[in-house]
């Protein structure tokens, strides 16, 4: 995330938290979860642990193929690898052109890093190198050290045998000095030096006795210094012609020993963008936006060497160019990462508030090949979320997966996002109330929860106690103008069912919504004017989900049911007490804990809680009542 700064600046684009694989403890079911948005492509991937911090980098020819083998059920994994992938939380990949790029940044990682469960690399000379010394008459060597004296090195090469192949063709081709004289004019002029075995057989043609001409010596040095560039179309030619001619003279064995070294030449035709000694520090920036986000990728280089990638995502507020939004974003990324680079390599001319960093535009060579190599990433990275942004849309979310299935099973025209259910409660026909539970998107919301007090019917009558509460119900939310359920559940066979289509249908709502009973015996779902009931799979959801409509429904009546009659019993017994009221009343019942044992009180235990005068009215009130 951009520091606070960036996020408190008025209309400023505002940073999103970076990693575009979820936070998470890797897991078998967490990587087929994001199996289909790793990159096939090659590149460099890391586990990243709780704090942050690189627990492991791998390098891939594929990354979708390698990553996935830290997943599989190979049982002769090492205990080690398993308890990385089971610590680290989420995943990072860099993509790059080849599986030797992937390589040399994958060893610039861990030396920087050293993660913990990577195999170290104890010393620096791990690869090859072709120098092309600066001097007078320039040696070219392969070396595996590098100094900064002004040499051209081209590489780095993974393979020393291959380098030295290609060192001794390019000798064949181009006879160079091996010594190493110091072959200044004034020494040439002298006669210093003499000619050596080399030029005897031809390896050299002996400038150190002025036999070349340094003119035509470094023409051979720039064609070399193409060749190595990858420009050596015309040494293919001359490698072709050769071929050709030792065949026509059936010297098959030289030709293909041409073909041999012409081969090998051409694997090494490109150089690496991972490491380049002709770049010191510098600080790669792209970006790539749509119309509400913006995406900025960092590439830390340093002696030459990417030892950092960062995607940043940005969020845009106004219609603003993305040289603005780099302008102002490249300062706080630099602040973040300590990045004290004095160049910056990006994709269009911008104007900082440091007038001292040298911002380049490449348009050849190595800093364009590092300038493409971060504008793949950040396109990548832009892609990745929106296939991360479309299948989350997609993918249906629980609740939408429940009430499908519900809507399906019921065979509804709609989906039932807003379900209510009703049940009944009383004892004996004593204090008959009913509930209305709402459930919304498949979860409760109590907040709409409705109890009634029957008004209209005397005595046990669950039929008439559903037709008044239904009716009571629907009849306020059309007065109201409220939005109508889609599904009404009945807690009840045929019979409540039909009490509660009376009312429907008397408010003329018998098509705009589903309403269904559920008998609580063998859970059978009913539907107005079928007699044969549905069956719906025990372990289905959707049962699931009508179960815990009914069962909070019954919880809901029953609770309220329990306070009617303990407030009726309070009211019978106390309260109509002439100059007792109800707080006086529930001050009692707290005390003594029935109206039995308030009966049973003395004046004296009563006057420590009430008072000497209504303690004389409550005895004087039970001791008329025993007398009568």
């Amino acid at each position: 995330m951009f520091p606070t700064s960036l996020r408190s600046r008025p209309n400023a684009k505002r940073a999103k938290t970076n990693p575009w694989l979820p936070t998470l403890k890797m897991t078998t079911e967490d990587y087929k979860r994001i199996a289909d948005t790793i990159p096939k492509d090659p590149g460099v991937y890391r586990f990243i642990g709780e704090d942050d911090t690189i627990l492991y980098v791998g390098k891939a020819k594929n990354l979708k193929n390698r990553v996935s083998s830290y997943f599989g059920e190979r049982r002769d994994r090492l205990v080690r690898t398993r308890i990385m992938v089971k610590t680290a939380k989420r995943l990072e990949f860099t993509i790059v052109e080849s599986e030797t790029d992937a390589l040399l940044l994958e060893t610039a990682l861990i030396k920087e890093y050293r993660p913990r469960y990577n195999v170290i690399m104890k010393d620096d000379k791990s690869y090859s190198y072709i120098c092309i010394k600066k001097e007078p008459f320039p040696r070219v060597f392969f070396t595996r050290k590098v100094f900064r004296d002004g040499s051209t090195y081209f590489g780095p090469y993974t393979s020393k045998q291959r380098t030295q192949v290609i060192w001794e063709l390019l000798r064949q081709l181009f006879p160079l000095r091996t010594c190493q004289l110091n072959l200044s004019p004034e020494n040439i002029a002298s006669g210093k030096f003499k000619v050596c075995l080399e030029y005897h057989i031809k390896n050299c043609h002996g400038p150190c006795e002025g036999l070349e001409t340094e003119e035509s010596y470094n023409a051979k040095i720039e064609q070399i210094k193409n060749i190595l560039k990858g420009n050596f179309s015309a040494v293919i030619q001359h490698f072709s012609g050769e071929m050709a001619r030792y065949a026509e003279r059936m010297e098959f064995e030289k030709a293909q020993d041409i073909k041999d070294k012409l081969s090998v030449f051409e694997d090494y035709q490109a150089r690496s963008t991972i490491v380049s000694h002709t770049i010191k520090d510098v600080d790669v920036f792209s970006i790539a936006s749509d119309e509400k986000e913006a995406y900025i990728n960092y590439l830390r280089v340093v002696n030459g060497a990417v030892i950092h990638t960062h995607t940043q995502e940005v969020q845009i507020n106004l219609e603003e160019e993305e040289t603005d939004i780099l302008a102002y974003a490249i300062p706080l990324i630099r602040e973040r990462f300590n990045s004290t680079a004095p160049e910056l390599i990006v994709p269009y001319e911008l104007t900082l508030a440091d007038q001292n960093l040298q911002v380049v535009v490449p348009k050849i060579g190595d800093k364009r090949k590092l300038l493409e190599l971060s504008l793949k990433n950040v396109q990548y990275y832009r892609a990745q979320k929106r296939r991360d942004e479309t299948t989350k849309t997609k993918r249906q979310s629980p609740a939408e997966r429940i009430l499908r299935t519900l809507q399906a099973d019921l065979q509804m025209k709609e989906i039932p996002m807003h379900i209510e259910c009703f049940d009944n409660s009383n004892i004996q026909g004593s204090n008959p109330v009913s509930s209305c539970v709402v459930f919304k998107n498949a979860k409760p919301s109590k907040a709409d929860y409705r109890h009634f007090k029957v008004k209209t019917v005397e005595g046990p009558n669950d039929f008439a106690t559903m037709t008044e509460v239904v009716y009571r119900r629907y009849r306020r939310m059309l007065d109201e103008n409220q939005p109508l359920p889609q599904l009404v559940i009945i807690d009840g066979g045929k019979g409540q069912l039909g009490a509660a289509m009376e009312s429907i249908t008397a408010l003329g709502l018998q098509d705009k919504m589903t309403v269904v009973g559920i008998a609580k015996r063998l859970e059978e779902i009913f539907f107005p004017g079928d007699p044969l009931p549905l069956y719906i799979n025990k372990k289905s959801e959707s049962l699931v989900l009508i179960q815990q409509a009914r069962n909070e429904a019954h919880r809901f009546a029953i609770t309220f049911h329990r306070d009617q009659r303990s407030k009726n019993f309070i009211d019978t017994e106390l309260v109509h007490i002439e100059g007792i009221g109800e707080k006086t009343a529930q001050k009692l019942l707290s005390h003594f804990g029935s109206v039995k044992s308030i009966r049973e009180a003395t004046i004296t235990m009563l006057a420590e809680q009430i008072g000497q005068a209504k303690a004389l009215v409550v005895h004087g009130y039970f001791a008329d009542r025993a007398g009568e």
